[in-house]
């Protein structure tokens, strides 16, 4: 049934806001696990039947509802033509920072149940935009060896912000990017020139 739902309808856009809100709402009051299709249906005032048209399950939900968002925080202080440096990575940095203290707003009771979803999609969302950063710094040759480097800054700039936010967020994001920017200055120098 959801390959025949358009995308464009109006009605499909209306439910399938209504799931997203009632589901978001959701997050603040129950933690991920213990939230039903039931309890969503019941919240978006919509059918079990109508909520599968659109998503499969919960999972591909949470999916959805995290999809874009980290990208969204890295495109208001990184600009599209950015190349790799250490300004861009700062930003990076600071993003991930701001995106970790909102989703932890936005979901009060579920922030340690939807962490792993959250660390997926981020993940995703970082490593193919540092993939184009650095495909736009670096030599055609160079470009086949990069999997590995993203891979690594990736993981360490999202461990490093997780951390952070774990902790309390006692420093400002600014001052974090400022102390990580020396151990990946190295690196920088290397993959740039």
């Amino acid at each position: 049934m959801k390959d025949i739902l358009n995308p464009s309808d109006p009605r499909v856009i209306r439910t399938r806001n209504l799931i997203v809100d009632a589901f978001a709402y959701l997050l603040k009051i129950k933690d991920f696990n213990s939230i039903t299709i039931n309890d969503i249906t019941n919240k978006a005032t919509i059918n079990r039947t109508t909520f599968y048209a659109h998503f499969p399950d919960k999972y591909a939900l949470i999916d959805g509802y995290l999809s874009n968002s980290f990208i969204e925080f890295v495109y208001r202080r990184v600009e599209s033509n950015a190349t790799l440096n250490e300004e861009t990575i700062k930003n990076i940095v600071i993003s991930l920072c701001e995106f970790h203290e909102a989703s932890n707003k936005r979901c009060m009771k579920s922030y340690d149940s939807i962490s792993p979803h959250l660390e997926k999609n981020t993940k995703i969302q970082l490593e193919n935009f540092l993939s184009q950063l650095l495909t736009k710094s670096c030599t055609e040759s160079a470009r086949r060896s990069l999997d590995l480097a993203i891979t690594m800054l990736t993981w360490s700039i999202y461990g490093v912000t997780y951390r952070w936010n774990m902790d309390g967020r006692i420093e400002s994001p600014q001052v974090l990017a400022e102390k990580i920017l020396p151990m990946l200055k190295g690196y920088l120098e290397h993959k740039i020139n």
